[in-house]
């Protein structure tokens, strides 16, 4: 019996295919080097807090921890560990695909982890972008981070009169104040003598 590959020719990519099928191929390692230093400075951090759930904020027997995830309601090491986490989050995804230029009328502090009101914010958001983009979430759990979470966050964060407003926006000449927040009002001396 013959071979049936001996009487064809084999198979041959044209030139013009096979530079783009290597440059394809480049860009892809490009990014598994990427991703592999990303997972290599994460290894390197402190293992990252285990969030706690509905069931563990309902279980009696477990240790004393916080009752909140939101990073606002954290203190001491909780809050320092919660604040890399996300500045992590901030630097690596959400400021390379949602850091539109800035300006006056859309202001940005590369300072932004100073702001309270701005850590609280992302970090809202940041919550919401891990339950709507996990696969539980089905297909349209990032069009809907999008919608009700991404776009409310933005306008707030980036406007004129939001917590970047007293930064400069200009790259050239940086400038970077937070705002004072009006202080708590103190009962007076009458109250305190009832």
């Amino acid at each position: 019996m013959s071979d049936p590959t001996a009487d064809t020719e084999p198979f041959r990519i044209p030139d013009n295919e096979l530079d783009d099928l290597a440059s394809s191929l480049a860009k892809t390692m490009a990014e598994v080097r990427e991703h592999g230093v990303i997972l290599d400075r994460l290894a390197s951090e402190a293992a990252p807090t285990a969030r706690p759930t509905a069931a563990d904020a309902s279980d009696t027997n477990s240790p004393a921890q916080s009752t909140s995830v939101f990073i606002a309601a954290l203190g001491g090491k909780e809050y320092a560990a919660e604040l890399a986490e996300l500045r992590f989050w901030v630097d690596h995804l959400f400021l390379p695909v949602y850091g539109r230029e800035i300006s006056t009328t859309r202001p940005w502090c590369a300072q932004w982890h100073e702001h309270p009101e701005a850590v609280a914010r992302l970090h809202a958001l940041w919550l919401a972008w891990q339950e709507l983009t996990a696969t539980k979430a089905g297909l349209t759990g990032p069009s809907t981070w999008h919608r009700d979470h991404l776009d409310q966050a933005l306008v707030h964060l980036r406007a004129p009169d939001g917590p970047f407003a007293a930064c400069t926006t200009s790259p050239t000449r940086p400038n970077h104040r937070v705002l004072a927040t009006p202080a708590p009002k103190q009962p007076e001396q009458a109250e305190l003598a009832a």
